[in-house]
């Protein structure tokens, strides 16, 4: 008996299609009856929380990470120089204070870039309600203008005085 058919034995229950309950010497399968497990995919494809960010930003900020990452390393190896007494110390110190100005330019970049794009292409945003309820009453009073001027012409079309009925 497999484990599929003791756990149905041990519940009480039919055993599900593939798992027979046999002898002692009969085989654990019947491969004719045996229904293959369904495939479960390697990743399930979620919706991204936030969009993408723009081509030029994420630009500028690839660029920032390989300049802060060259700085890390330069500091690294300028400390490792320094603490054994190597000749190399020196220009790795001097290269190291130039490549964190690089860095730092680099991460202004990104937001410098950031906000110009916003500035460009504008910021997706949803209004207050209070702004929300404020364009509405404008579009409401310009409405009752038009319709108002609207009145106002087929009167004058018709020839009318102003005079509500005709004698």
């Amino acid at each position: 008996m497999g484990t599929a058919e003791r756990h149905q034995a041990h519940r009480g229950g039919v055993p599900t299609q593939g798992a027979k309950l046999r002898g002692p010497g009969a085989p654990e399968y019947d491969m004719a009856a045996a229904v293959p497990p369904r495939a479960r995919p390697l990743w399930v494809e979620e919706p991204a929380r936030r969009r993408r960010l723009p081509d030029p930003v994420r630009t500028a900020a690839v660029r920032a990470v390989l300049f802060i990452a060259v700085t890390l390393i330069q500091a690294m190896v300028a400390f490792l120089c320094t603490m054994a007494g190597s000749w190399l110390a020196f220009p790795m110190v001097i290269s190291s204070v130039v490549s964190t100005v690089a860095a730092t330019w680099g991460a202004l970049d990104v937001w410098v870039t950031r906000q110009v794009w916003n500035q460009r292409n504008g910021v997706v945003s949803t209004p207050s309600s209070t702004a929300r309820a404020l364009r509405r009453e404008r579009r409401r009073a310009r409405r009752q203008a038009r319709a108002a001027e609207r009145a106002q012409a087929r009167i004058r079309r018709r020839g009318g005085t102003g005079q509500l009925s005709h004698p």
